[in-house]
């Protein structure tokens, strides 16, 4: 089983290229921000926590994302592979997926970086916002999403590169090339 984490900022592709990789491999996909949007409709105690960081351009905090994340995955069952969209954010969480992972006695395969510039991202996220109406797409949410990820997930990259993980991939372009240049890295795991 293949375990993939893609990452990359706010906007910058994640959840479609996972679609793309779903629809050809036959993943699982678990997207932090989908559960949580989820959580959050369905007005749950854990919705309501994680709004007010969501709301508020912050990261939710590492141990109610681990418990969130663990429980989804055990409940995927037997699969050709798994993608991580959105997590980890940070070096702590990156070593808590690898202790989780570890226990059922697998590990991370790949990490995969989509690269765009800021411009791009704000732009391409505004623009989602006015299709989607998800509240966080606003400029200055976006701006405080793009300091936030600098800050706290930009260094998970150093991380995965040190395990010998990570494979940065230019996240522009057109959805074809962006995508053959992850398939390639996929196929190469």
């Amino acid at each position: 089983m293949k375990n993939i984490v893609i990452f990359g900022a706010p906007g910058s592709g994640k959840g479609t290229q996972s679609d793309l990789l779903v629809a050809k491999y036959g993943f699982k996909h678990i997207s932090t921000g989908d559960v949580l949007r989820a959580e959050i409709k369905n007005e749950t105690e854990l919705g309501k926590t994680a709004k007010g960081f969501i709301d508020n351009g912050q990261l939710i905090p590492d141990s109610l994302m681990i418990d969130i994340l663990a429980a989804t995955y055990d409940a995927l069952g037997a699969c050709e592979g798994v993608i991580f969209d959105g997590f980890p954010r940070t070096i702590p969480q990156a070593e808590a997926l690898k202790a989780m992972l570890a226990e059922r006695g697998t590990a991370v395969s790949t990490m995969l970086e989509l690269d765009v510039p800021d411009d791009m991202l704000i732009e391409r996220l505004i623009n989602r916002g006015k299709t989607s109406g998800r509240a966080d797409d606003n400029e200055e949410t976006i701006k405080k999403r793009l300091k936030v990820y600098k800050d706290q997930t930009a260094p998970l990259a150093e991380w995965y590169e040190k395990e010998g993980l990570r494979h940065a991939i230019q996240g522009f372009g057109s959805l074809e090339e962006i995508n053959a240049k992850l398939c390639a890295v996929i196929d190469a795991c």
